[in-house]
């Protein structure tokens, strides 16, 4: 990697003005922190003891609740000590992983939650050709297409956005190092980065949102026509909550990356950037598994072989 950067470090925010606040929102987080681990591990735990679960569905669920768990510890730990520490430094080289791992979770995220809205479509709307379709050599192949790809677009960005310049101050209004904070300080011609953002939101995630829209639109209307009352309230009950976490992972991270005004509020873009970072790991357990009652067997089975051997 080309680095032209003329700082050696730069200073990230803290959460608050106040000692004070600052430590309620550190608790706060970090016991948001503790939750998605929890809650993801206990589906990590129980889709790979219990054989039932064997299925592609849970395949993806417990792929997105690993993923879940790295997205989540890129950036809470470390804000919430620098906040309770008051150290705001980060190396270049530390805010460059940062920049790679959260933009690299954050596209393997996208892809994950694409390839579940196909895995529940042809469940319900082709269910005769659901274990042809949505076999396991076909399910891994997507992980790994999926991990693959995101590993380029992710070190396309990294790379673009370290040849920049970095002169004007090394303030980052974000409690993590990520690319529109960073263009906001940038004292270079940044056309390139701005463009190629243009491009992968459109291109990339535009189209993965596109899909999962369409896909629902049609597990829905499938849904309709189901006779019995019961079985549509289920459904509904399943389908909306995933539809709501969807649009705001996708409509939050939008408004991050797709604005790129020179100066910006902090309190902003922290907000902002906690609806695509922290809530969607945190969510995920309860919207995706742990409401589903064969989950919910399968960790009573595993607690009674724990308590119980």
């Amino acid at each position: 990697m080309i680095n032209s950067t003329l700082v050696t470090e730069f200073l990230l925010e803290v959460l608050a003005e106040t000692w004070e606040l600052r430590l309620l929102l550190s608790v706060l987080f970090l016991l948001v922190y503790l939750g998605s681990l929890l809650g993801n591990l206990i589906i990590i735990i129980v889709t790979t003891v219990d054989q039932a679960l064997n299925t592609p569905m849970y395949f993806f669920l417990r792929n997105l609740s690993i993923l879940d768990i790295c997205y989540v510890s890129v950036t809470i730990p470390n804000a919430c000590v620098n906040s309770l520490t008051g150290h705001r430094n980060i190396s270049v080289l530390g805010c460059a992983a940062q920049v790679f791992l959260v933009f690299f979770c954050a596209c393997v995220e996208i892809l994950f939650l694409t390839v579940m809205a196909q895995d529940r479509y042809v469940a319900i709307c082709k269910p005769l050709l659901y274990p042809v379709i949505m076999n396991h050599q076909v399910c891994v192949q997507m992980t790994l297409t999926s991990l693959l790809i995101c590993l380029v677009l992710a070190s396309v960005h990294t790379i673009e956005t370290f040849q920049l310049s970095f002169c004007h101050s090394n303030v980052v209004s974000q409690i993590f190092c990520d690319i529109p904070s960073l263009l906001r300080i940038s004292c270079s011609d940044d056309f390139i980065n701005k463009l190629l953002m243009l491009l992968t939101a459109i291109g990339f995630s535009g189209s993965c949102f596109t899909f999962i829209a369409i896909s629902y639109i049609h597990i829905l209307s499938t849904v309709l026509k189901v006779p019995v009352k019961g079985e549509r309230g289920k459904a509904f009950s399943t389908c909306v909550p995933h539809i709501i976490v969807v649009s705001m992972f996708f409509g939050s991270g939008a408004y991050v990356y797709l604005r790129f005004p020179r100066t910006s509020q902090a309190v902003h873009e922290i907000a902002f950037s906690v609806f695509y970072t922290v809530f969607p790991p945190f969510l995920n357990p309860v919207i995706y598994s742990l409401r589903n009652k064969q989950i919910n067997e399968a960790v009573k089975k595993v607690m009674l072989k724990f308590v119980f051997p």
